[in-house]
């Protein structure tokens, strides 16, 4: 909606070349059939002012396709930014167990791979349409108005041709799903193995690893494959009818010539409008493989937006004020599936503000999911966890989580400076409140490094 006046101006550009390229094999028509019937001094001043008409016309054309080609591809581009935009929202309001069950690579992908070829829908599938429709309709019409029989025996060529086309585009279709969903897990093999690369360097297992990247690489090749070949046989069956048809009309035209009902000029024109039905048809089949890819991104896109977050404010959600820090754990139960595995089952503690407790145990026995459930990264599945008496499900998420201090297991650096990741929590932190923050956390090589300005 936002880009429905450059939509229209998009159209319009392309109804408008989709027009004057019919109309110019009507104009060479013209000269070589009526203009040279007329005497010589009036037949050089018509051929020269259809001349100008014509070079009037291929300048409206190129300027028709200069803005289709740029406004039309911003246009596509600008789609495409708001849709990557809706889907990074999107990931943003997902719970932990969202990314839990879930590869980076495999949301990247979508962000951007499935989002391009949808844009490329936006962009290219109305203007096609458009184009495809003039140009076929109207050399329809310019052709029956030429010769009738030859015009239906081009189009007796159009039925087995268009269930061809259905047919391989169908399997198109299929094999262009499973090589995104292919690529897609390519880049979460190489997200975790790259993410992992400490570890695998560690223990000496690169070769490991590059047996199952070359596993995913082989199943993305086995499905690009099956891709190329229904592409191929597509393009080139199509390719071939036309062809055909083309050297029927050459055979039936000069025939009819021949027999005295047709002329020449006529033929010419004809064969021209032919060149310029190939056009259409290749379009479409353009089209039927920009569908393809679209629709299927589009799958991919809407498959992760219709999935709703697990945890979400309540209508009458709190702000929290002067926290205290009381925190009560009231009979929670969690597990992280829907099933009988839970991490934790009544479980009650009550720590008052300012007491320290310490949670000790072997790895793996729920230490921090216990941590994890106070600002709600998880949710309990019964009972309630408080601060200062509010239950955390009536305060929002970002009240909640501004009033809570984490510090991870694993340390995570985001790109840029040393100061932007230490006040990454308060974007807004002088330079010296960075660095009095740095010298109560007794990083004296922190401070060394934003003195000297990193």
């Amino acid at each position: 909606k936002p880009y429905t006046g450059l939509l229209v101006a998009d159209l319009a550009c392309a109804l408008g070349a989709a027009v004057i390229a019919l109309i110019l094999p009507l104009c060479v028509r013209h000269i070589t059939k009526d203009l040279l019937d007329v005497t010589e001094s009036v037949a050089t001043e018509q051929i020269y002012t259809m001349g100008l008409v014509m070079l009037v016309l291929v300048i409206l054309h190129g300027l028709f396709h200069m803005f289709v080609s740029y406004q039309g591809h911003m246009m596509g581009a600008l789609m495409e930014r708001d849709m990557r935009a809706e889907l990074f929202d999107h990931y943003q309001k997902m719970s932990f167990g969202f990314y839990d069950d879930r590869q980076t690579g495999e949301l990247m992908n979508r962000m951007t791979n499935d989002t391009f070829w949808l844009g490329e829908l936006c962009h290219h599938g109305p203007e096609d349409i458009v184009i495809t429709s003039i140009k076929f309709f109207g050399t329809f019409i310019v052709l029956l108005t030429i010769d009738v029989q030859l015009t239906l025996i081009v189009f007796a060529f159009f039925p087995p041709m268009a269930a061809y086309a259905f047919y391989f585009n169908r399997q198109m279709n299929v094999a262009l799903r499973a090589s995104k969903d292919r690529i897609g897990d390519i880049n979460a093999q190489a997200e975790d193995s790259l993410a992992g690369v400490r570890v695998v360097k560690s223990f000496t297992n690169a070769a490991i690893e590059r047996a199952k990247f070359a596993i995913e690489n082989d199943r993305f090749v086995e499905a690009k494959g099956e891709g190329y070949r229904s592409e191929s046989y597509l393009y080139n069956g199509v390719v071939a009818f036309t062809q055909v048809f083309t050297i029927v009309i050459v055979v039936f035209g000069g025939a009819s010539i021949a027999g005295g009902s047709l002329d020449l000029v006529d033929l010419v024109t004809f064969v021209l409008y032919i060149g310029l039905l190939v056009e259409p048809i290749r379009t479409a089949l353009n089209f039927a493989r920009l569908y393809q890819e679209g629709t299927t991104g589009f799958d991919r896109l809407v498959e992760v937006l219709e999935i709703e977050p697990d945890i979400e404010d309540s209508k009458q959600a709190l702000e929290l004020q002067h926290v205290r820090g009381n925190v009560a754990f009231r009979n929670i139960t969690f597990g992280y599936k829907d099933d009988d595995t839970h991490v934790f089952r009544d479980l009650s503690l009550e720590i008052e503000a300012g007491e320290f407790v310490a949670l000790v145990g072997s790895s793996g026995v729920g230490k921090t999911t216990l941590c994890s459930l106070i600002p709600r990264f998880y949710e309990v599945s019964n009972g309630s966890i408080a601060i200062d008496g509010h239950d955390v499900r009536d305060i929002r998420q970002s009240s909640l989580r501004r009033n809570i201090g984490i510090v991870q297991q694993d340390t995570y650096l985001f790109a840029g400076t040393i100061a932007d990741n230490i006040r990454y929590g308060r974007p807004d932190a002088t330079h010296n409140e960075v660095i009095e923050a740095s010298r109560r956390a007794h990083a004296h090589d922190f401070i060394m490094a934003l003195q000297d300005g990193y």
